[in-house]
């Protein structure tokens, strides 16, 4: 978010976020031993291939994505972003944008703008990826292992070996199932923050993204929500965010999707893995 030069007296914006937010898993200690019978570097790439599927998949699905920001005073919200809109296809099998509800934004009112980097991780970053061909890009740690609800989970945390040119990355901790070998949350935030000269500035939130298992093959994100101080030379911002993903339908289309190195046709199950990776239901 960029900050914003506040002009004339702040407006209240009484939109509450009662009800928003989803059940939070319940989460176990961290476990800091080694995994059994696996090596942390096998795991990295067993679930860097299934990421990589994962977003091939994800390009052929359509979905509704919700998005609320907003600035906050105490508990009262000053300013807000809202904006809705269907991913889809057009005839000519075209991927799209369709926004159904884009109110005008008053985050202004509350000392910051939307920025086009803000607009571009709501839409390609939160959801976070690590394919087989990003991991050589990043320092991959492993840090135990996590219960998440009825999920055993791997944990790594992971940073940009360097940042190059304007290219954006993530940094923060994932969690990864011991079974499917697939992300199933993310906690962290895009790096880097922008400081340019004259102040400018243009800085981003920390945040989670949970992720729920579609059509009994991916794990794909349902619901992200931030929650943070964002320092700007002028003063810190209170910054509330809360991203949703809804409506996952497979497209009929001639691209071929993948799971485990087997085509998956379009209304049938997964094809059956060996009985030792056979995913939960």
């Amino acid at each position: 978010m960029r900050p914003w030069l506040r002009i004339g007296c702040m407006v209240a914006v009484l939109f509450l976020l009662a009800g928003a937010q989803p059940l939070r898993a319940e989460e176990g200690p961290l476990d800091p031993s080694q995994p059994k019978g696996i090596t942390p570097e096998e795991i990295i790439k067993r679930f860097s291939a299934k990421e990589k599927e994962f977003k091939l998949a994800r390009d052929q699905y359509t979905y509704r994505q919700s998005v609320i920001v907003q600035t906050i005073d105490g508990n009262t919200p000053t300013g807000e972003y809202r904006e809705i809109f269907d991913v889809v296809f057009d005839d000519q099998s075209k991927r799209l944008e369709n926004v159904v509800f884009a109110p005008q934004s008053t985050l202004e009112n509350g000392g910051i703008s939307m920025s086009q980097e803000d607009l571009e991780d709501i839409r390609h970053r939160l959801p976070f990826v690590l394919t087989s061909d990003e991991v050589p890009e990043y320092s991959i740690l492993y840090v135990g292992q996590q219960q998440q609800d009825e999920l055993h989970c791997y944990v790594f945390d992971i940073a940009p070996k360097e940042i190059v040119g304007k290219k954006r990355y993530f940094q923060g901790r994932i969690w990864v199932d011991d079974h499917d070998f697939q992300i199933v949350k993310t906690f962290g935030k895009t790096v880097p923050d922008i400081r340019k000269k004259k102040g400018q500035e243009n800085l981003f939130p920390k945040f989670t993204t949970w992720r729920e298992q579609i059509d009994e093959k991916y794990w794909f994100p349902t619901y992200t929500r931030a929650d943070d101080i964002l320092h700007f030379a002028t003063g810190d911002v209170h910054i509330r965010e809360i991203v949703k993903y809804t409506d996952y339908k497979r497209f009929g289309s001639n691209i071929k999707i993948t799971y485990e190195g087997q085509e998956v046709q379009k209304g049938e199950e997964k094809p059956s893995p060996p009985p030792a990776d056979k995913p939960k239901k």
